[in-house]
């Protein structure tokens, strides 16, 4: 390629969208890459023990994930999302609390599609579920864009939350969704996941999982770039950025129109020029950003355990667990994951793995004499940035006055928590930026919320969700 219009550095999730929607536009791009493989942290590896092909970790996107749906279209992998629509709650013992929407004459419009099923689970007490739906409403009226100074874990103290209730339900959903606890995550990021994840549309909460490995949902980006004229270079390695290109490891220099740095905060600072750090108020922000683990252990086991796609495990250290299907002789394979797992990090994998049993054998009695036939534990020490009370209200914009650099990843202003659709939006508000466009021709239009919604939600509901 002579000199392309942009250079893009980092082939993640935020690099790859910006180099879709910009070749879409005729856009010469260049994409960056220092693995040899594409997707970022939503990828995939070889485990070198088995030679099986493995997620970093279970990644999941929603029903109002309107943007990272957008970017699968584009690519044409929306075929490989597998769907479902129901949550199962798992309790020590194995009894389980189903929610879902309701069909036929139960069928409601959001926020109130899940209440019969809802009303019906186990897990909670009549006390919890009453507070519960105190707080879902406090939840759906609030003005999140006001709520960014304090933590979630104040806000539902503030709203008369039981122990109980944060225990079973808040906590399990918010630490899923934004890899924090109420007590360190912004109250902004946890009302997001409530107001588009619960209660704005009955088909938001809808849950979407690869089919197969994730790395197959990120390799087609590479054509639909190629085939407009962009280029992908994998183990390219970029150790020094300047608002008009980039110098590689090899003292390879890249020039370029316009830079879209694309990589995670730490290492866009680490390779950003003196001058430019000099001079672009943005990275003094990314010194304050901090981050959350997340560890995904799978495991394959002698037996099918579990019958469920998914399961939250009720009042357990693990979290979540998935159903990834068969495994040789018969036996089944899961996904556990841990998010915000800061008490876990520093366990050896046998610890962690024991960690899980327990909690398996706990919820599923079918597990009390089953055999680990392998295990791999896989730490992200990084996984996400920490959407704290202090960071939330700071997260640098795309673009800039005085300079002409672009950042992408999902830590800056996207308007999301740290999610996959975090990351899109990132990538096509900074594809926006280089096309000198807004928000209304960056982004995909997310589907109106119900007139329920609407009509309960009042004026900070409306203003939350930019109505």
């Amino acid at each position: 390629m002579t000199t392309p219009d942009v250079v893009i550095v980092g082939g993640g999730l935020a690099g790859l969208s910006a180099a879709v929607r910009l070749s879409a536009e005729g856009v010469r791009v260049l994409v960056l890459e220092t693995r040899r493989k594409l997707g970022g942290r939503a990828t995939s590896f070889t485990d070198p023990r088995t030679g099986e092909t493995l997620d970093n970790c279970q990644h999941v996107a929603m029903g109002c994930c309107a943007n990272y749906l957008d970017f699968c279209e584009r690519v044409g992998v929306s075929d490989l999302l597998r769907w479902t629509e129901t949550l199962h709650f798992v309790e020590e013992g194995g009894r389980e609390s189903v929610v879902r929407p309701g069909k036929g004459a139960l069928g409601m419009p959001a926020p109130a599609h899940t209440t019969w099923s809802f009303l019906r689970a186990s897990f909670l007490t009549t006390d919890e579920k009453v507070a519960v739906a105190r707080g879902m409403i406090a939840a759906l009226r609030a003005d999140r864009l006001a709520e960014r100074s304090r933590t979630f874990g104040e806000w539902l103290a503030a709203h008369s939350q039981p122990r109980g209730a944060v225990e079973k339900f808040w906590a399990p959903v918010v630490v899923s969704a934004c890899n924090l606890t109420p007590s360190r995550v912004a109250a902004s990021s946890a009302i997001h996941v409530f107001q588009e994840g619960f209660l704005a549309r009955a088909d938001a909460s809808r849950i979407a999982l690869a089919s197969g490995p994730l790395v197959e949902l990120y390799d087609p980006a590479e054509r639909a770039i190629v085939e407009r004229g962009g280029e992908v270079r994998l183990g390219a390695s970029v150790v020094g950025v300047d608002e008009r290109g980039v110098t590689l490891a090899g003292g390879e220099r890249v020039d370029a129109g316009r830079v879209i740095l694309a990589v995670p905060a730490e290492r866009a600072a680490g390779i950003a020029s003196d001058e430019l750090r000099a001079r672009d108020p943005r990275f003094a922000m990314l010194a304050r950003v901090e981050h959350s683990p997340i560890i995904g252990v799978h495991l394959a086991l002698d037996r099918e355990v579990m019958t469920q796609p998914h399961a939250v495990l009720v009042s357990r250290e693990t979290q979540w667990l998935f159903n990834k299907g068969g495994a040789p002789d018969g036996g089944q394979r899961l996904h556990a994951v841990i998010s915000a797992a800061d008490a876990w990090v520093d366990l050896s994998e046998a610890e962690i793995v024991e960690r899980v049993l327990r909690d398996l054998r706990a919820c599923f009695p079918t597990a009390t004499d089953a055999q680990i036939v392998s295990a791999r534990a896989v730490k992200e020490k990084r996984a996400t940035f920490a959407a704290t009370p202090g960071f939330e209200a700071a997260r640098p914009a795309q673009s800039c006055e005085g300079s002409s650099l672009i950042l992408a990843g999902d830590y800056t202003d996207t308007g999301w928590p740290a999610t996959m659709e975090g990351a899109v939006r990132s990538g096509y508000l900074a594809a926006g930026a280089v096309m000198g466009k807004g928000r209304g021709w960056s982004l995909a239009r997310s589907a109106a919320p119900s007139w329920l919604a609407r009509a309960l939600g009042g004026g900070g509901f409306r203003r939350s969700m930019g109505l």
